[in-house]
């Protein structure tokens, strides 16, 4: 890894979460961590879906963790072959004020999160769960990358094999 003449390295927080908006937004980060010889610190916010369904069951709190361990694994697994330095972190909150905390903490370049594109499933979801990469937009200065949702606007995502003539559908290789 290079850095910058004063020695400083530059750092992108990635905004992570278990679905495929999450997936893909890593996947574009490690591309443009490779051309900026960058370190990923990986950020993600416990939601409701990171917990069991039964409250109620005796062993709710380890399967919690066991969940979120899990996570963690799922993307070491994702960036087993990336030779970027990267970290990983769990946090609790506003998932758009955490990943500013993070990026204000890591003086990260600038922060990387997925989208889940737009339509009507969209607008109502956003009634439930607000949009984390307008909130992140809103409450820090940085820039931020929003990457679209895989395949949209393009038959080909960044990265992956357009002559494989996959229409997109296969995750970009590293």
């Amino acid at each position: 890894m290079t850095t910058n003449p004063n020695n400083v390295v530059t750092t992108l927080v990635v905004g992570h979460s278990n679905d495929p908006a999450g997936d893909h937004a890593l996947v574009v980060a490690v591309g443009l961590g490779r051309r900026l010889q960058a370190r990923l610190h990986i950020v993600h916010v416990v939601d409701i879906h990171d917990y069991p369904a039964d409250s109620d069951a005796a062993d709710w709190d380890e399967r919690c963790r066991h969940e979120l361990s899990e996570q963690r694994r799922r993307v070491a697994l994702m960036l087993t072959d990336v030779e970027l330095d990267w970290t990983h972190d769990i946090r609790r909150g506003d998932p758009a004020a955490e990943l500013a905390r993070a990026a204000e903490e890591q003086d990260a370049l600038l922060i990387v999160v997925g989208t889940r594109g737009e339509g009507l499933r969209t607008a109502v979801l956003r009634l439930i769960e607000p949009s984390v990469s307008h909130g992140v937009i809103q409450c820090q200065p940085r820039p931020v990358l929003i990457v679209p949702p895989l395949g949209a606007g393009t038959a080909h995502p960044p990265g992956a094999d357009a002559a494989s003539g996959d229409g997109g559908q296969e995750p970009a290789r590293w």
